[in-house]
């Protein structure tokens, strides 16, 4: 092992949501200040659609596998028509891992696979590790056969909102530099339904205002009550801090920030995507958000009414994970786990339910 502090990483990071982009930002800035040497791996989006990368410096861009959707839903055929397995497999096979000391994967097969291949152990740093532990039954059987053959990993470290009894460690956000406030408006963020449909249910409550954010959208306009903005992370952050709501689909990192600022939650998992349905099941459990299954102005209505939540207050996950990579992983995971979960503080609400679900 190389010296601490010029431990040399590889980073795999999934590029098709950006709450997997936004998380590894938050790590990155944890890792460099950790001292830690990172090289970035980013798969499954277009290059020319990430946005604010700069944190990740020269990183390299692959195709890798990425989940095609229509109208809200996971297509399973589309999906499978995208994979270019030969181009996957001659990327793997060329990525050398010799040079590095720890490898990490956040749901990035390219760099999972190549660990695989070249007998390395890889960290798997995801939401989505969740499931090596919990096997949740919200996923069937060919979510399970994904889970294990998309992004192998010989260690996974899963993010969760709570720990369920298992060595899981709470969510990574990162810091806001504004002090949130309550402007009136919602944020809706529903990356993978129509804009006709988003505007459909919006418009039926025109005293309310809504700033909707899409990647369709290509810049700002307003239409009644509906602010249309283009995605940008900086105007995204302004809109979470300042709302007095969210309405999204059920991706881990935006949820995560969303209860650290107390701003109620209205969120709608992509059909016939496990991983969001499992999200949405977890979230209604622990009574941290309102789930929607389609589009509805009945859920929407009864929701605007509701006040808003404390905050979830968090410990700060990426520093102390980076701490603990670069310190060669000594300290046994679930101590770290523990450590993490006894610094979090939960409302009342919610610890209510973590009682009656049977957990002290």
């Amino acid at each position: 092992m190389a010296n601490n502090i010029d431990m040399k990483i590889l980073f795999g990071v999934q590029g098709t949501g950006n709450g997997h982009v936004s998380r590894c930002r938050t790590l990155a800035k944890a890792l460099k200040k950790a001292g830690a040497d990172v090289d970035y791996i980013f798969s499954g989006r277009d290059p020319k659609d990430y946005f604010d990368m700069q944190v990740f410096g020269d990183y390299k861009t692959y195709r890798g596998v990425t989940f095609a959707t229509l109208n809200g839903k996971i297509n399973f055929r589309k999906t499978i028509q995208r994979i270019r397995a030969f181009r996957l497999i001659k990327d793997v096979r060329e990525l050398d891992l010799s040079k590095y000391d720890c490898i990490i994967s956040d749901f990035e097969p390219v760099t999972a696979w190549a660990a695989h291949h070249q007998q390395r152990d890889c960290l798997g740093i995801s939401n989505q590790a969740v499931c090596q532990y919990l096997k949740p039954k919200e996923y069937g059987l060919v979510a399970n056969v994904i889970m294990k053959y998309y992004a192998p990993v010989t260690k996974p470290i899963g993010l969760h909102w709570f720990h369920f009894g298992h060595k899981l460690l709470p969510p990574m956000i990162d810091s806001f530099n504004a002090t949130p406030t309550e402007d009136g408006s919602i944020v809706v963020y529903l990356p993978f339904e129509g804009i006709d449909e988003i505007i459909g249910m919006l418009n039926q409550f025109q005293d309310r205002q809504f700033i909707c954010f899409h990647p369709d959208i290509k810049q700002e306009s307003q239409r009644g009550n509906i602010n249309f903005q283009p995605l940008s992370r900086d105007s995204f952050t302004q809109a979470l801090v300042n709302c007095s709501g969210i309405i999204s689909n059920t991706g881990f990192a935006l949820i995560s920030e969303a209860l650290t600022l107390g701003k109620k939650i209205l969120t709608k998992p992509v059909a016939g995507q496990f991983e969001q349905i499992y999200n949405a099941q977890c979230l209604r459990s622990l009574d941290m958000a309102t789930v929607m299954e389609s589009l509805n102005c009945i859920k929407l209505k009864y929701w605007l009414d509701l006040p808003s939540p404390k905050p979830i207050i968090y410990p700060d996950v990426a520093t102390e994970l980076s701490n603990w990579i670069v310190a060669g992983q000594k300290e046994a995971l679930l101590s770290l786990s523990e450590r993490l979960w006894s610094q979090t503080i939960f409302p009342e609400h919610v610890n209510q339910r973590i009682k009656s679900l049977g957990y002290v």
